[in-house]
């Protein structure tokens, strides 16, 4: 390329897939357009003459404000937790149905999982397993070699994927048998909700109900019934894993709400448990299937 400054319209060409990046690294929509504007302050200031891959140089600036961002977010739940001794909520200040459209993009529980990684796992992990950066490239934003960096990812991926990277037939079926009762719940569609659960299930939670509402349910029609009321939150759920075990996570926006713990057997849903208690879900390992 000719030797200028990269320019706005240069900027504006990638702003989308820096978005992206960012988002990925970040999981808030306005975390990720402010990483965005901070790297827009950064080409403003730099000399960029010398750039041959404005995308890269770019993504790479992205990266390390996102990298920045990560770890004082870390510093300040670490202070908040020995003031508190709970982690804050963090607000965002992006409209709910464009974080809701950018999380379901990525996928909630991916998300979810992705928040459990330390700072540079998360980096090397997202940049090279989801935008195929070398481990060359990575390295010098993450302050380690290349070597440590791939060790970085390879460390990241064990824990996104878990026990989803081994060739289990009979986690499998059992991933189709919980994927088809989450598509008929979503549907609202009782026959086939019925032809997925077993005559004789049983599903339990620990969340406070209302006085004289039960916490348990058994037989497949009242679990068909219960699932078709909840349908609206099955919208919000994705199948994953939850100690090793087939699950959903219910993650509206990409913040975890609940989990469901299934049990199949023969093909059919014979139990599951949803857990929403905030110390138990901080409990749980979560990983996703790789796609």
């Amino acid at each position: 390329m000719d030797e200028r400054n990269l320019s706005a319209e240069d900027f504006q060409t990638h702003r989308a897939h820096l978005r992206g990046v960012a988002y990925r690294m970040l999981g808030s929509l306005s975390e990720a357009e402010d990483a965005v504007q901070e790297a827009w302050l950064h080409l403003s200031r730099a000399d960029t003459r010398e750039v041959t891959n404005p995308r890269g140089w770019l993504t790479t600036v992205v990266a390390r404000v996102c990298l920045d961002f990560l770890r004082t977010r870390k510093s300040r739940r670490e202070e908040a937790q020995d003031e508190q001794g709970a982690e804050p909520v963090r607000t965002d200040a992006s409209t709910p149905e464009q974080e809701a459209l950018m999380a379901d993009s990525v996928g909630l529980a991916l998300l979810v999982v992705l928040e459990a990684l330390n700072p540079p796992e998360r980096i090397a992990f997202v940049l090279h397993d989801m935008f195929s950066m070398s481990f060359d490239e990575i390295a010098p934003i993450v302050g380690r070699n290349s070597t440590a960096t791939r060790q970085l990812a390879s460390r990241a991926r064990r824990r996104v994927h878990g026990a989803a990277l081994s060739a289990d037939a009979d986690l499998s079926r059992q991933r189709e048998v919980v994927s088809a009762f989450l598509a008929a719940s979503r549907g609202g569609d009782l026959d086939a909700l019925l032809a997925v659960l077993d005559p004789d299930v049983v599903v339990r939670t620990d969340a406070r109900l209302p006085p004289g509402v039960p916490s348990e349910v058994r037989g497949a029609r009242d679990v068909a019934a219960q699932a078709r009321l909840h349908a609206h939150r099955a919208r919000m759920a994705q199948v994953a894993l939850i100690d090793g075990k087939i699950g959903l996570v219910v993650a509206p926006r990409g913040r975890l709400h609940s989990v469901l713990v299934f049990t199949v057997h023969e093909g059919k849903v014979r139990s599951f448990e949803t857990l929403t208690d905030p110390e138990r879900l901080r409990q749980v390992e979560l990983s996703v299937f790789p796609t």
